[in-house]
C-alpha cells in the first residue's frame, strides 16, 4: 500500500521552490503518494511585521534567509532574485490546488514554471490572468479557474487547508508530514530523516503528540 505524505509549501518562500527536486525524488524512490498543499506562512509574523517596521534584527534575518537560499540555489543552477514586497499568494495556490487535481504532470509543470519565473522576477503572482494563462499552458482549463476564484471557493479551500495544517502541528514550509504517524519534517534539510524513516531504517521518536507543551 502507497505511503501518503503531505508536502505543505508557500510560493514566496524560496525554500519552498528548491525542495522541489528532493520531493520528486521521494515519490521516484518509495512507493509514496506525495499531496502538496498550500500553506499560506504568517510572513509578517516572522519578520517582524510589514516592511516599514521591521527592526536592524529582522533585516539580518531576511538577509540571511535569502544568502542560504542563493547558495543553495546556486549549486542547483537556479536564481533566486528577492521580492521587492509581501506578495499575496491566494491565487497562486489556488492555482495549485486546480493543477494538482488535474494531473500530475499538469502540476509538475506548473509548479516549476511558475517558482523560475517568479524567483527571476517574471511573474506577478497577485496577477489572475497571469496565472490563469500559466495553468493553460500547464495543461488546466482556465474556466475551472476562474470559477475557483469567483465563487470563493479557492479561497475557502486554502483557508481550510492552513487551519488543518496548523492542527497538525505545522509552522513553516516546506514542511512534509508522514500520515501513517503525522509526523512532520520541516525543512529541505531534513528529508534524509524521512528517507529514513520511508526505508524503515530510521528510528521512530519517542514522543510525538504527548509533547506538545514542551518548552
Amino acid at each position: 500500500m502507497s505511503t501518503k505524505v503531505t508536502l505543505y509549501v508557500d510560493y514566496r518562500s524560496p525554500f519552498s521552490y528548491l525542495v522541489k527536486e528532493e520531493a520528486y525524488a521521494l515519490a521516484r524512490d518509495f512507493d509514496v503518494t506525495l499531496l502538496w498543499q498550500p500553506f499560506t506562512i504568517d510572513l509578517q509574523g516572522a519578520y517582524g511585521g510589514e516592511v516599514e517596521e521591521r527592526t536592524d534584527r529582522d533585516w539580518r534575518k531576511v538577509r540571511y534567509a535569502y544568502m542560504d537560499a542563493r547558495r543553495l540555489a546556486a549549486r542547483r543552477n537556479r536564481i533566486i532574485r528577492g521580492t521587492t514586497k509581501i506578495f499575496d499568494p491566494t491565487l497562486a495556490h489556488t492555482g495549485m490546488l486546480l493543477a494538482s487535481q488535474t494531473d500530475e504532470s499538469v502540476f509538475r509543470c506548473y509548479h516549476d514554471t511558475l517558482c523560475e519565473r517568479f524567483w527571476r522576477r517574471d511573474l506577478d503572482i497577485e496577477d489572475a490572468g497571469a496565472i490563469r494563462s500559466l495553468l493553460i499552458e500547464a495543461g488546466a482549463e482556465g474556466r475551472a479557474f476562474d470559477e475557483l476564484i469567483l465563487s470563493g471557493e479557492g479561497v475557502r479551500r486554502c483557508r481550510t487547508i492552513a487551519t488543518e495544517a496548523e492542527e497538525r502541528g505545522v509552522f513553516g514550509v516546506p514542511t512534509f508530514v508522514l500520515q501513517e504517524t503525522g509526523e512532520l519534517f520541516w525543512g529541505s534539510d531534513r528529508v534524509w530523516l524521512l528517507r529514513e524513516r520511508l526505508s524503515g531504517t530510521g528510528s521512530q521518536p519517542r514522543c510525538q503528540n504527548g509533547c506538545q507543551n514542551e518548552i
